[in-house]
């Protein structure tokens, strides 16, 4: 199929020349790194460099503060054992029930060795998302660092992000934010608001490949985290041989350590280079227009929307809940047998339209599904 029945970009982003732009980009690797020459790391490290700077334009981030990483997870550890020795000991961690849950897996194995509490601010009763107010009441003085998910994977809900970092702002925490789940998509300004750090990877809206993460760090906060794992490359001068001399370089190279990997910058820069050359704008209406039909079609066939109704309250996907007797992953099976790709967890189904999804492919979904139901 062409992708116009197309509805999983919260798990992978699909752009019309992806195929295509992928073979040769490896190939062009496979030359370059085969040439008996000394070009490699040049050729290499100039594309990991271009990924960043990507990045760097899609979430308005100034020069040296920001670094690939293989995923969300270890940027998040490689900044919370950076901070400062004692910044969290006897404070707390604070985070949503409904965050990514490896986030919450890497805090619970943390969080005896730094002395920190994890508060995880808990769902309502018959809830799938934790509500902003939630968030806040949990907020206190006591909080050293919170992580939030700017839209979540489960429910598409999208935080008040400026009302929760002014109150954080007012508590003295650290303020990082999981933007995984629009970044490409919704427009991010990490200065609008400042916040401390962000986390992300390419694979969905920016259509990108796994390995392909980012962490981005507000420059007055570099000087003051010293990352574990340090190497050559955390330096100003990798090729400083002295081994009796280290010092961290004094920008996000910090936290680099070893040789970089590449080749998942490299193999996603065509889809940021693709994004870059895209109307931002025609993007997201497109998916709103979409979003609105799919909302729309939900309401018809009386299946309860996951996901909240306002636009500025959601991210680019639709969850609708299933009856108990339509088992959910029966009903993806069937969709796909039909070449139309959603998912699942547990009775939520996840549709997610993007930019090869068509108005075509989504009349073939709504009529799929009337049919199931």
């Amino acid at each position: 199929m062409s992708g116009e029945t197309y509805f999983l970009y919260h798990s992978i982003g699909q752009y019309p020349s992806k195929t295509k732009d992928l073979s040769d980009v490896m190939t062009e690797f496979a030359v370059n790194w085969g040439a008996t020459n000394d070009s490699q790391w040049g050729y290499a490290l100039g594309k990991r460099q271009a990924f960043i700077d990507r990045w760097r334009a899609i979430i308005k981030a100034p020069l040296g503060s920001l670094t690939t990483t293989e995923s969300v997870t270890q940027s998040f550890h490689m900044l919370l054992t950076s901070l400062p020795a004692g910044h969290l000991k006897g404070r707390k961690v604070l985070v949503g029930a409904d965050c990514f849950p490896s986030n919450h897996f890497l805090l619970q194995g943390l969080a005896e060795r730094y002395s920190f509490e994890i508060k995880t601010v808990a769902l309502r009763q018959g809830a799938a998302h934790v509500e902003d107010e939630d968030f806040l009441k949990d907020w206190t003085p006591d909080v050293g660092l919170a992580l939030l998910t700017w839209v979540s994977s489960t429910t598409s809900h999208r935080i008040n992000l400026r009302h929760l970092t002014a109150h954080g702002r007012r508590m003295g925490s650290l303020i990082g934010v999981d933007i995984t789940q629009a970044a490409g998509l919704l427009p991010f300004d990490v200065n609008a608001p400042e916040i401390d750090f962000a986390v992300s990877t390419s694979l969905k809206w920016m259509c990108g490949t796994p390995g392909a993460g980012i962490l981005y760090l507000c420059p007055r906060l570099i000087p003051h985290c010293h990352p574990e794992l340090r190497g050559w490359f955390s330096q100003a001068n990798p090729f400083n041989w002295d081994i009796s001399t280290f010092a961290y370089a004094p920008d996000i190279r910090r936290f680099d350590n070893g040789t970089p990997g590449t080749m998942a910058a490299l193999a996603s820069l065509p889809a940021l280079d693709w994004h870059a050359t895209q109307d931002q704008a025609q993007i997201l209406a497109h998916n709103r227009h979409i979003t609105a039909r799919l909302i729309d079609a939900a309401d018809d066939m009386n299946l309860p929307l996951v996901t909240p109704r306002p636009e500025q309250k959601r991210g680019g996907s639709i969850m609708l809940r299933l009856p108990d007797q339509l088992k959910a992953a029966e009903v993806v099976t069937t969709l796909r047998a039909q070449s139309i790709t959603t998912d699942a967890r547990g009775q939520t189904l996840r549709l997610s339209p993007g930019i090869m999804t068509t108005d075509a492919g989504t009349d073939r979904l709504i009529q799929a599904l009337k049919a199931l139901l």
